[in-house]
């Protein structure tokens, strides 16, 4: 039975170099989708082996979270690898819980891609040792991160809020109302102990650099 395998991102030179290593590997077909609408259209229309997620796309970081939380609402066994520039642990953990099957930074080798592309279409989880490693200190510390009780339209939130997005905008970015972003911001102030809006804003600056 042939490979079909649907990658969502917005890198041109990305998709290329995904799609040669796929194609190398004796992947059959290969759809490629430049935004998270057309990648969820894509993925109903074929039904994917394995989708290979970004989570910031030009204009809206972290908002792949949104696609693979939708992916696996539609189907449980469906087979996500997120590949993302964020080495954070508290955002892999995020992409984990949101459903994803694997994770892999994009300055992973390309043994370690390869071998993460390898294990989520075999249907294993995937976590580079460097990054599992990262994320089992911080489970283990005694103080938790600022980050961790975020949940993942939150840490969404803060990451438009620190490339200086109004609440419009992040609603737009995120398809939700203007109230809910409103609501949610008064959640991350009081999660993060933010006095106003513009302290909530510098601490996300801070926190989740954007990149």
């Amino acid at each position: 039975m042939s490979t079909c395998v649907l990658i969502v991102d917005d890198h041109p030179i990305l998709l290329q170099g995904c799609r040669r290593m796929l194609s190398d590997m004796g992947v059959a077909t290969v759809i490629e989708a430049r935004d998270i609408v057309a990648g969820y259209r894509l993925y109903r229309r074929h039904s994917p082996d394995m989708t290979i997620v970004d989570l910031s796309f030009q204009g809206a970081s972290m908002i792949g979270l949104n696609l693979v939380q939708r992916i696996k609402r539609h189907d449980r066994k469906a087979r996500v690898l997120v590949l993302s520039m964020h080495n954070d642990p508290v955002i892999a953990t995020r992409a984990l819980q949101a459903g994803a099957t694997g994770y892999v930074t994009k300055d992973a080798s390309s043994e370690g891609l390869l071998g993460a592309i390898g294990r989520v279409l075999s249907g294993q989880p995937y976590l580079g040792e460097d990054l599992a490693t990262k994320i089992a200190f911080a489970g283990l510390a005694t103080e938790r991160g600022p980050l961790a009780d975020l949940t993942p339209r939150e840490l969404q939130a803060l990451s438009l809020l620190a490339e200086g997005k109004a609440y419009s905008s992040i609603a737009a970015d995120l398809n939700v109302s203007y109230k809910t972003v409103v609501n949610t911001c008064l959640q991350l102030r009081q999660k993060l102990a933010a006095k106003n809006l513009a302290e909530l804003v510098s601490m996300a600056v801070r926190l989740l650099a954007v990149k």
